[in-house]
């Protein structure tokens, strides 16, 4: 009994990642691939030459995030628009980092509509209380 063929290519490398018989288990180590969209093709011959072909698009992300605040991708925008950027990396994955791993943000509208009304609504009653007494 003949078993099939697989060869794994990232991208459009002419030269397989791997050529191993079915089954297999296999682990991509991305980090060897630049951050970016990439294609996983598997091709897979069969005993008797027929080949099967699948692709699967992913995108590598191993780099430090990028957090952006006061713009949206695809947004039209004019005048001065203020941004806010950080960056952070992931460590080593066996450790976290708290430094530098969180996003600071700006206090949203809501928010700010939230406080003023509630303090609002409280002077309309404290000025009732103290004109009533």
């Amino acid at each position: 009994m003949h078993k099939s063929i697989i060869y794994i290519f990232i991208d459009e490398d002419p030269q397989p990642v791997a050529a191993v018989a079915a089954p297999v288990n296999f682990e991509l180590d991305t980090r060897k691939l630049v951050d970016g969209e990439h294609v996983l093709k598997i091709v897979s011959k069969d005993p008797t030459g027929k080949e099967g072909i699948r692709k699967i698009p992913f995108t590598v992300r191993n780099g430090p995030s990028i957090a952006i605040e006061g713009i949206k991708e695809n947004a039209i925008v004019d005048g001065v628009v203020p941004l806010m950027v950080n960056a952070y990396g992931k460590g080593d994955q066996k450790s976290f980092l708290i430094e530098g791993s969180e996003t600071p943000q700006s206090i949203p509208a809501w928010v700010w509509i939230l406080i003023i009304s509630f303090t609002g609504w409280a002077l309309f009653y404290l000025a009732r209380y103290f004109y009533m007494t």
